[in-house]
């Protein structure tokens, strides 16, 4: 199991500084847009801010939305456990929402069993306009 994952980890200064970066923002970063946030903390080149997304993302506590090629602070507490995740992605204000749905991810599981298909990871991109946005 990966009950690890959200429990404390010992990051390192950049991994700290970028995640810093991504809770405080409103909305997804990509990768450039974190190293320009953080030049001033001697961050130098993109390779800098990848290494400490690929550990971030691989200790659970940041999510990389394919759709943006960007990334967010995970939101959901203990989604690590989930095997599908879903974003709900403003096209308006660009506020990310995580969810997961434990009915979709058995709806899925077993079409891809059906086919013959061992799913392992899941994760849904929905674009469309915040409720927020919608009632403005």
């Amino acid at each position: 199991m990966n009950d690890h994952l959200h429990a404390p980890v010992d990051l390192t200064k950049n991994q700290s500084l970028v995640m810093g970066a991504l809770t405080n923002s409103d909305g997804p970063l990509s990768a450039y847009t974190i190293l320009d946030q953080l030049r001033d903390h001697g961050f130098r080149a993109p390779l800098q801010v990848y290494r400490a997304l690929d550990k971030l993302v691989e200790f659970g506590l940041v999510h990389r939305l394919e759709s943006l090629n960007a990334f967010v602070a995970c939101r959901h507490p203990d989604c690590d456990g989930h095997e599908t995740l879903a974003f709900m992605i403003c096209e308006t204000c660009s506020q990310v929402t995580e969810l997961s749905d434990m009915v979709l991810a058995n709806h899925l599981k077993g079409l891809a069993e059906k086919r013959g298909f061992a799913l392992k990871k899941t994760t849904i991109e929905l674009r469309g306009v915040c409720a927020m946005c919608k009632a403005a």
